[in-house]
């Protein structure tokens, strides 16, 4: 149990860090050639954008990401918890 829960509590982090600097890389490279983001679109604009946070565009990636975490993190306590038998 506390393998699992150390691969939840770990991995959903690793992947949300992944996604988000996937395209920071983007924006940056947009913002270098002198464009600015369209977040809502993922697209490179001549005007400017607002900014429109990442936990309102991919709700579900966040939350759940973190879900799973909370959720490793339980089974680690409760891994730890128990006695082996």
């Amino acid at each position: 149990m506390i393998k699992l829960g150390l691969i939840l509590l770990v991995l959903p982090l690793f992947v949300l860090m992944g996604v988000y600097f996937w395209e920071l890389s983007d924006v940056r490279e947009c913002q270098l050639g002198g464009g600015y983001w369209d977040y809502v679109d993922s697209t490179c604009r001549e005007t400017q954008q607002p900014f429109v946070s990442w936990l309102e565009r991919s709700p579900l990636l966040v939350n759940g990401g973190m879900l799973l975490s909370v959720l490793g993190l339980v089974m680690c306590m409760v891994g730890f918890y128990k006695k082996n038998k």
